[in-house]
């Protein structure tokens, strides 16, 4: 039998990530969720889970340098970054590091998982 994808969802603000893992888990994925890229990495995450949605902004280490760092260490696992900030240069940023997808909080879980199946399709 083959196991839920496993995803690893990583934001400072609690109640949204709360929100968020128990949304993904009432879609049939399995879901750890992580305050910070921080605990991500210490937490060996990285390696295990099939794919990351992560906060662009977070207080220490950015999404978009968690991003970076797994490149950096040759890990292939697909990144969706989510953001509150309008700043129109995110999605480029973001695209050119390697991220399947930039959305802008809020937004509608059918959204997210249209961009996690394309994710995990990759």
């Amino acid at each position: 039998m083959a196991r839920e994808p496993l995803i690893a969802v990583i934001d400072d603000d609690e109640p949204f990530r709360t929100a968020l893992v128990e949304s993904l888990c009432s879609f049939g994925f399995s879901v750890r969720g992580f305050g910070s890229a921080e605990d991500f990495i210490s937490g060996g995450q990285q390696v295990s889970c099939d794919c990351i949605v992560t906060d662009i902004h977070m207080p220490g280490m950015s999404g978009l340098d968690l991003k970076q760092l797994l490149v950096a260490s040759g890990c292939p696992t697909p990144v969706i970054m989510i953001t509150a900030r309008a700043e129109p240069w995110l999605e480029d940023r973001a695209a050119s590091i390697g991220a399947v997808g930039v959305l802008r909080k809020p937004f509608k879980s059918d959204t997210l998982i249209s961009c996690l199946e394309k994710a995990l399709r990759a």
